[in-house]
Order: structure tokens, then sequence, then C-alpha cells
């Protein structure tokens, strides 16, 4: 299974006024992660992805976190990014922030696969994953009735 991962600078506008990471944020770390995942598995950036395979993008339905360990200005962490499963249209992604080797957060979201809606193009609609990008990852895939 592909793990991707990536080491994280804790900036001064991630933190809030006592100087740890305001939570939101790291979900924004997150967030680029599963665009680097993406890139690292397919070789190409997302915005070419999305040329390629003829799709829209890859939006959230559900997100949450863990958080064990309170980072802080400056402090690097280093960011494990995997997708956990596949199912037709949706998929399953897994972050593990680390600081100093230790976890310091959890991140779990749920993001389907989408390209504009046949019958109004400013809509979006779910389309499957192709099987060539769910291939690129080794992650498993859930059967679907």
């Amino acid at each position: 299974m592909l793990v991707n991962t990536r080491t994280v600078r804790i900036e001064w506008g991630d933190c809030d006024p006592a100087g740890i990471v305001y939570f939101p944020r790291y979900f924004v770390i997150m967030d680029n992660c599963t665009s680097y995942l993406f890139e690292r598995a397919t070789g190409i950036t997302k915005y070419e992805m999305q040329k390629k395979y003829d799709f829209t993008g890859m939006p959230m339905v559900d997100v949450r976190g863990r958080f064990y360990i309170p980072a802080r200005y400056g402090e690097d962490l280093v960011a494990e990014s995997k997708i956990v499963e596949f199912g037709r249209s949706r998929f399953e992604v897994e972050h593990r922030l680390l600081k100093d080797g230790q976890l310091a957060v959890e991140g779990f979201e749920t993001r389907i696969w989408v390209g504009s809606h046949p019958d109004d193009p400013s809509r979006m609609k779910s389309k499957p994953i192709p099987e060539e990008i769910i291939a690129l990852f080794g992650a498993p895939v859930r059967e679907q009735a």
C-alpha cells in the first residue's frame, strides 16, 4: 500500500495566540497531503489529473481528527498519508502526523471522485474512480452492491 511521507513546518499563521497549532489548520495540512499523495501515485499534478481523467475534483464529505500532542510554531511534523479503502466513487484517506517520532494527530477523510453533472454543468456528480488510479495505490477495494 502506497504511503506518502512529507515534512511539514508549522508556520506562524497556523498557530493560535498560545502559539500552538489551531486545530482547523491540521485539516488544511491533511488536505494538502491528500493532493501530494495523488501526485506521488500518478506522477502528475492534481490539475493535470483533472484533465487526464476528466473529473472536477475530490470533495470531502466527512473529516475527523484525534489530537494527542500539541505542535508549536517552528516545529516540524512528519505527515504520513495513505488511502485505506476505495469504493466505486468514494475513498478513505488516513493521515498520521508525527512530532519527534510520536503520534501527534490522526486524521481521517472520506472523499468522493466527481465530475460535472451531465444535466447541469454547474453541479457535480459522483463518478467511478478509474481502475488505473486504484491500482496505483494498492489499497483495498470494498465491493459495492
